[in-house]
């Protein structure tokens, strides 16, 4: 490839900080102008599509698999390529954020993959993004281990799982980071840095640069991440193919694209993983202004609604006709409390997993280590030593596109409980984001932005519908910001407060609460000086200011 050198110049604007300089090195950067150069008006076309589709659906348009690509989905002959090097078993795959303690915790954990998510379980500040970068890299090179202030020592084992990084979405920009002016794309950012300074080195250990994509909408997006990876791989001198990407299926655009998404990175693909709360998240957004869309309590949106498991059948039936991995949804829980307690939780846990594994499901995902066991006994029950089930090609299921969407046997008011559980949910998510926190354990769950974004946007139809009576959940509101208030500073609560006001109760539904948040509160500002207590000491977060929360620990979110 015969480029001298990126049109746009690179402008970091974030503060220095420790070890910043093995990360934004001259020939990273110039790696960056390149594929910004390449990508960012490709980007910017895919944001103006998501709109213009938006909007038809909203306008009464059918929602239903294209016909342009019906040529696809009928032509039987095509596969995506065999698993890469670590990527064959996956029968369990853990996800957190990049976090020193995190990662070392779960690359030890059993877990056969391990997702270094800094899309939802990453607030980017400009600390956690680069401090995120280095943590990959020293995990990779094996200098991670450390010990804490307090005596802990944390420590690699000699088998660990195998790296895959989540890069933020489309719709995000990295604003500590120009080029030619303009604010770079953050999933260029996060894929770039990783790959300029990891692939190579993966190469090497006998793995590969590997990605989880979050967020996709539809078919042209894959295309676009294909294009990223043959470029990429080009410009470095990496074989074509070495790059492996799964897909999180997780907006209701994408469920009608399983196939053509499959095919778009057929040379690069890993298969699909099943999202849960992204996925109703999805379905709010795009049809939620409709009364017959009102869904109920969160807790009862579980992957056994009719919808989702239309979704997760699909899903598997998909991914295996085409000789790809079909990967489940990852479990929340965090076993905490007493031994009954802890007892109950695995046991809702493995319910959940034995469920995915009869489905046909490949693997399935948990988000805190103490799940990792239940699951992997699940899969090897059904597994074996088999590392997977792809020959199980689920040819009795048939999925219509009005399936995917049909919320009429879900379909509920809410309760006083599940208005106070997402009233709280997002509050003290907010907080905790505000201050650098990107998944935090709130009442026996690990809730990160893609629950968060359900949570606003539950609040938002709610209101929408009258459902909920606005004044009820401003009297909620004023009682959480009372109880935040103990615990963060007053300009922390008054963030918090204008976020939720924009987020959940303004007329019209923002498509994101992270773009708003991090524009106004995220970028140029001084590192937060508190935090919420790290997820790995299974620390709860608060009560959310109400009697009874316990009952929202059913559920199995992705």
């Amino acid at each position: 490839m015969t480029l001298s050198a990126p049109t746009s110049r690179a402008q970091v604007l974030g503060a220095p900080g420790h070890r910043h300089d093995e990360i934004l090195t001259p020939g990273a950067l110039e790696f960056l102008g390149f594929l910004v150069d390449e990508f960012g008006d490709r980007r910017r076309h895919v944001l103006r599509e998501r709109e213009r589709v938006a909007s038809r659906l909203a306008s009464g348009s059918p929602f239903d698999f294209s016909v342009a690509t019906a040529g696809i989905r009928a032509d039987a002959s095509w596969r995506v390529a065999p698993p890469a090097p670590g990527l064959t078993d996956r029968r369990v795959e853990i996800t957190g954020p990049p976090e020193r303690g995190m990662a070392v915790d779960a690359l030890n954990s059993g877990a056969r993959v391990w997702t270094a998510d800094f899309a939802d379980a990453t607030a980017p500040t400009w600390a956690n993004i680069i401090g995120g970068q280095l943590t990959l890299l020293d995990a990779i090179e094996r200098r991670i281990d450390f010990t804490t202030p307090e005596g802990k020592r944390h420590r690699l084992g000699e088998r660990i799982a195998t790296i895959a990084v989540r890069p933020r979405g489309w719709h995000l920009t990295e604003e500590h980071l120009e080029f030619g002016g303009r604010p770079a794309p953050a999933s260029l950012v996060d894929f770039g840095l990783y790959f300029f300074h990891c692939a190579q080195r993966q190469i090497d250990a006998g793995h590969g640069p590997y990605f989880s994509l979050p967020k996709l909408e539809g078919r042209d997006e894959a295309r676009l991440w294909n294009d990223i990876f043959v470029f990429a791989q080009e410009r470095l001198g990496i074989p074509r193919g070495t790059v492996r990407a799964t897909v999180r299926i997780e907006t209701v655009t994408a469920a009608v694209a399983m196939e053509e998404i499959l095919y778009e990175l057929r040379e690069h693909s890993a298969g699909l993983s099943a999202g849960h709360w992204d996925y109703v998240f999805s379905l709010v957004k795009t049809f939620g202004h409709r009364t017959d869309f009102l869904l109920p309590d969160r807790a009862r949106v579980t992957m056994t609604a009719p919808f989702m498991r239309a979704c997760a059948e699909l899903l598997v039936r998909t991914c295996h006709k085409r000789g790809a991995h079909a990967i489940g949804g990852t479990a929340a829980q965090v076993p905490s409390g007493d031994a009954d307690g802890c007892q109950a939780t695995l046991a809702k846990v493995r319910l959940d997993k034995e469920r995915e594994a009869e489905d046909g499901f490949d693997g399935s995902g948990v988000a805190h280590p103490a799940l990792v066991a239940v699951c992997r006994e699940v899969f090897d029950g059904v597994l074996g030593a088999r590392p997977h089930q792809i020959d199980r090609t689920r040819d009795d299921v048939e999925v219509t596109a009005a399936q995917l969407v049909s919320v009429r046997r879900t379909s509920a008011p809410p309760t006083p409980e599940g208005v106070r559980t997402n009233v709280g949910v997002a509050l003290r998510y907010f907080a905790a984001w505000l201050h650098g926190r990107g998944a935090v354990a709130l009442d026996g769950l690990v809730e990160d932005a893609a629950t968060a974004e359900i949570a606003r946007v539950q609040i938002w139809q709610w209101l929408r519908h009258r459902a909920v009576e606005r004044p009820a959940v401003l009297k909620l509101m004023k009682a959480e910001l009372a109880s935040l208030g103990t615990e963060y500073p007053r300009s922390t609560v008054d963030a918090v407060r204008g976020l939720f006001e924009r987020a959940a109760l303004a007329r019209e539904l923002p498509d994101f609460f992270t773009t708003d948040a991090y524009s106004r509160h995220l970028v140029h500002h001084p590192e937060p000086r508190c935090a919420p207590p790290p997820l790995r000491h299974m620390v709860e977060a608060g009560p959310l200011g109400r009697p009874g929360a316990r009952g929202v620990h059913t559920d199995d979110r992705g």
